[in-house]
């Protein structure tokens, strides 16, 4: 009897002594104010479009919320899915991505919509955009070799085999697709991951020299492409007005009606016709006409808290694996982010650039949540409390 006291004390012993994990329940509130916030203006700003395609002011909503509904069960399977037996499946899942993106490729498999094919399925309302795959997919495979080899980058041979090779195979494969602004994002995300892994400086501005005059080429070669930059330079060029700066001009027509205040919530005027994707990749546009310059502040002080959260669940990941692919997911929400509203601000050249948690968008959003899933899972291995 006393060896079993003895060893119900020894566990309870044990227990007692293992640290105690916690969410972070600060940044999962965040993420849902954003969801919610999303959904309402995803709401607002595709009630003329639904209308108009539909014939009533809701699908548009219901489908985003059918997405989202989708998304919080891939998010409660990445918060509970312990991210480090992610590293067991990275390198077939980074095989099966490149697959997905041949195959998007393949005529008869790729749904074209808009002049790009960058979608698998049948029809707009049931497909699948593998990049959003692959942004997760290259974050993992990065994170879980940078955790086991990060010596290797010391040398200039470690950063280009394998990790700028993997970079290079998604780049040509979206580059033909085209979908410039996902190889965008991905390039960047992984360049923060090597630098923060401890890659030379040096090392990328050996890289830049070839890549720079590549990217002119591309901007050169391509006639689109070049009036895109030409129109960014002078959008109100009446050359340019009716075709390439269209849309800018119409989203700083809607910020500038904003105002301080807004127009008020579903009173967009720019929605009704004006604005292409008011409730896609210009709903940064809607929500700054709607509600003003208060609104759009608000948006980007939410993105501005979840990326400095994210930057703490980075710091107090319990291995660097955790480390780096919470730097990777948040280097990746928060650059989809600037670009996005760099690009209806007409900050930069125009970019199909979803603003994430905002934007209607089925894969993206998915993806998004699924991501955020992973940021929790880390969070609640950390033996720190995340105030």
């Amino acid at each position: 009897m006393e060896n079993i006291r003895f060893g119900r004390s020894a566990t309870r012993a044990r227990a007692a002594k293992k640290p105690k994990t916690y969410v972070d329940f600060t940044y999962m509130i965040t993420v849902f104010i954003m969801l919610a916030f999303g959904l309402v203006m995803v709401f607002s700003a595709s009630t003329a479009v639904s209308h108009r395609f539909h014939g009533n002011s809701w699908t548009i909503f219901r489908q985003q919320a059918a997405w989202v509904g989708i998304g919080f069960v891939g998010m409660f399977i990445a918060a509970n899915y312990d991210y480090k037996k992610l590293g067991r499946w990275v390198n077939v899942g980074l095989v099966i991505t490149i697959l997905l993106h041949i195959a998007v490729l393949i005529p008869g498999l790729g749904i074209n919509v808009g002049g790009a094919t960058r979608w698998l399925g049948v029809g707009e309302q049931f497909s699948f955009q593998p990049s959003e795959l692959a942004k997760i997919v290259v974050i993992a495979f990065f994170a879980h070799h940078l955790s086991r080899n990060a010596d290797r980058l010391k040398s200039f041979k470690g950063l280009v085999i394998p990790y700028l090779l993997v970079i290079g195979i998604f780049a040509a494969l979206l580059m033909f697709q085209p979908h410039f602004s996902a190889t965008l994002l991905i390039a960047v995300t992984a360049v923060v991951m090597l630098f923060v892994a401890g890659a030379k400086i040096m090392h990328f501005v050996l890289l830049a020299l070839p890549v720079i005059p590549a990217l002119v080429w591309l901007v050169i070669n391509e006639a689109y492409r070049l009036r895109r930059i030409t129109a960014f330079l002078d959008p109100f060029n009446p050359d340019f007005m009716r075709d390439e700066s269209f849309q800018i001009v119409q989203s700083l027509y809607a910020i500038g009606s904003g105002g301080i205040f807004g127009v008020g919530l579903g009173q967009s005027r720019q929605k009704h016709g004006y604005l292409p994707e008011p409730h896609n990749d210009f709903i940064f546009s809607v929500i700054a006409e709607e509600l003003g310059l208060i609104g759009a502040i608000l948006v980007i002080c939410l993105f501005i808290f979840l990326i400095k959260r994210g930057i703490k669940i980075a710091m107090n990941a319990p291995d660097s694996f955790g480390t780096f692919l919470a730097i990777g997911i948040t280097t990746l929400i928060g650059f989809q982010a600037l670009v996005n509203i760099a690009v209806v601000t007409s900050s930069m050249p125009v970019t199909g650039m979803p603003l994430p948690f905002f934007s209607y968008g089925g894969s993206a959003m998915v993806f998004t949540m699924a991501a955020m899933g992973i940021m929790l899972n880390i969070s609640r291995q950390s033996t720190t409390l995340q105030l």
